[in-house]
């Protein structure tokens, strides 16, 4: 596609291109300021601000309200955020003379600047959240040139550490959240002046004069023909960017840690390339001395040049969960409960008898021995998955009636169950464990959600990456299927096809059916689980065959066969996933 020459023009129109030799600037560098050279920033800055407004204000009411709720009691997790990130600015050239006993007029010696920062990102485990990424971030500026031909210090690469699955986007231009690049601020801080104040400006940023030599130094030639191809060299670097932002603008999908591979027979003490990741904005190249311009014309230049600014680009950031097993239910449907239980109560999760008590995903890790015993099911026995409030104030009473001054600790509890079954939970199950995956606790979908009601978008974006979905429906309301009709409905929204990751139907809560033994209760659960079998199985059926497993999660009844079927989903997605 044609591009239009004219928008790559530099903001002062009078400042005409014409051909003369070719200017390369040089990018060895060091720091420090000597005679007209500026002073250098010593800091990293790093800043957090808040997102310019969207072009829809109900768009943007909803989405601060969704994220307002989701940190409530003071929880952390953020899944999806705007950057603007700047490379490093190029250290200012020098201009600068070689003084010494008996040499009263030596050569120009005024050394390059050094090279701003590139700014990366890598992706690391260690995370689950961006939460601790900076809104604006900008790596540190290249040294000022000094005297005696010594060049400035390049400025430190910065990397923004993501967690895995994590998705980057470059904004185009026509998005009202990115910010302006390094030209566009430019012509910015030039609104208002005149034409001399706008050349006088220009040059003030393009170039470092000899004390007292500005005002003659733009009466030579030879500063003219430098300045209009320092000019061309800009054009040039402008419309160059702006082709990359066109055909490859940056998108990257940060699925899996990088690993730097290291040759057995590499020498030793030679510097090993560092793991930074992936480049996202370059440093800008340092200015050049006064000894660049050095010519038979020109014995004795007083003129260098500033470095160039580092790129600025806006980026959306998008953590999609990379859990192998993401549970799909309305509120209080109990998946917490669930994978608390499938956890052994490791799992961090908040119980309550209300929705929306899961507010932000939670990923446990299920771990299965060679016999199909997973380490959830070695939790002490009788042990109540119950609401968070309810276990902290039974604990509390234990405490104040002195119960747990002679209670065994889970160490010695996990000791005397090793030895007398063999095996117990905790470290002791390595020896045993032979698979595992991990299972994302996710907030309660509802109705619209699709179209971004409740936490809506913020949470199908972390099931996108799940190799399977498990339902999870209440099976004691009167008509659990209708909730599966709905929760099917709102992942086809979302995402055609999405829904055909479901492999499973867990009818949670089917304790309170028939608990009490009455003939007439049992008769009625068996009813409403063949019913919701015969559901699943006519209108589903586009998913393949979809297992209904009844069970109680409070109680841990009925979890060995969901263990060994989400195992055997996993199992199947990977051997697809590595074929």
């Amino acid at each position: 596609m044609p591009v239009p020459i004219g928008k790559f023009l530099p903001a002062v129109g009078e400042c005409m291109l014409l051909t003369s030799p070719a200017f390369k600037p040089t990018t060895f560098c060091r720091r420090v300021a000597f005679f007209s050279c500026s002073a250098t920033l010593k800091s990293r800055a790093i800043y957090r601000d808040d997102e310019s407004d969207w072009n829809d204000p109900e768009e943007y009411r909803r989405r601060r309200k969704t994220e307002w709720k989701r940190r409530q009691g003071g929880q952390s997790f953020l899944d999806h955020l705007i950057i603007n990130v700047r490379g490093g600015k190029g250290g200012d050239g020098c201009a600068a003379f070689h003084r010494e006993k008996w040499v009263p007029f030596g050569p120009p010696s005024g050394g390059n600047g050094g090279r701003g920062g590139d700014v990366y990102i890598l992706p690391t485990s260690e995370l689950t959240t961006l939460s601790s990424v900076a809104k604006r971030v900008r790596a540190d500026n290249g040294g000022n040139g000094m005297g005696e031909w010594q060049n400035g210090k390049n400025g430190a690469p910065l990397i923004i550490r993501v967690p895995l699955g994590t998705i980057v986007r470059q904004l185009s231009r026509d998005d009202p959240r990115r910010a302006k690049d390094e030209w566009e601020a430019e012509k910015e801080s030039l609104d208002g002046l005149d034409a001399d104040e706008r050349k006088a400006k220009m040059r003030d940023k393009r170039w470092v004069h000899y004390p007292r030599a500005s005002e003659s130094n733009v009466e030579r030639d030879t500063f003219k023909e430098a300045e209009q191809v320092l000019l061309k060299q800009e054009r040039e670097r402008r419309i160059a960017r702006r082709m990359k932002e066109l055909d490859e603008p940056i998108y990257l999908d940060l699925d899996h840690e990088e690993v730097v591979e290291i040759a057995p027979d590499a020498p030793l003490g030679q510097p090993r390339k560092g793991d930074f990741g992936h480049l996202i904005a370059s440093g800008g190249v340092g200015g050049v001395g006064n000894p660049h311009f050095l010519s038979q014309e020109n014995r004795s230049p007083k003129f260098a040049t500033r470095g160039h600014e580092g790129e600025r680009v806006t980026l959306s950031l998008e953590l999609k969960l990379l859990a192998d097993i993401g549970l799909v239910g309305f509120p209080n449907a109990g998946k917490s409960t669930l994978l608390r239980a499938l956890t052994g109560g490791r799992a961090k999760t908040a119980v309550a008898g209300y929705a929306f008590t899961t507010l932000n995903p939670v990923v446990g890790v299920v771990r299965v021995a060679e016999d199909g015993t997973f380490e959830g099911g070695l939790s002490r026995h009788g042990m109540i998955h119950d609401e968070t409030i309810v276990e902290e104030q039974e604990q509390k009473e234990r405490m104040e009636r002195g119960e747990l001054a002679d209670a065994l600790t889970r160490n010695q509890a996990s000791q005397i169950e090793a030895d007398q079954k063999g095996y117990s939970s905790g470290h002791r199950f390595d020896l045993m464990e032979r698979f595992r995956f991990t299972i994302a606790d996710n907030p309660g979908l509802i109705s619209k959600a699709s179209e971004n009601v409740g936490l809506g978008h913020s949470f199908l974006r972390s099931m996108e990456r799940s190799l399977a979905l498990v339902y999870v429906v209440d099976f004691s309301v009167p008509e659990p299927w209708e909730q599966l009709a709905v929760l099917r409905e709102e992942l086809e929204q979302y995402q055609p096809g999405m829904s055909r990751k479901a492999r499973m139907v867990i009818a949670n809560k089917a304790d309170l059916m028939g608990a009490d033994g009455d003939p007439e209760s049992v008769v009625e659960a068996k009813e409403k689980l063949r019913r919701l079998e015969e559901f699943v199985k006519e209108n589903m059926s586009e998913e393949g065959r979809m297992e209904v497993i009844p069970v109680s999660a409070k109680f841990s009844q009925n979890l060995q066969k969901v263990v060994g079927l989400m195992m055997s989903f996993v199992q199947e997605a990977r051997d697809k996933n590595d074929s």
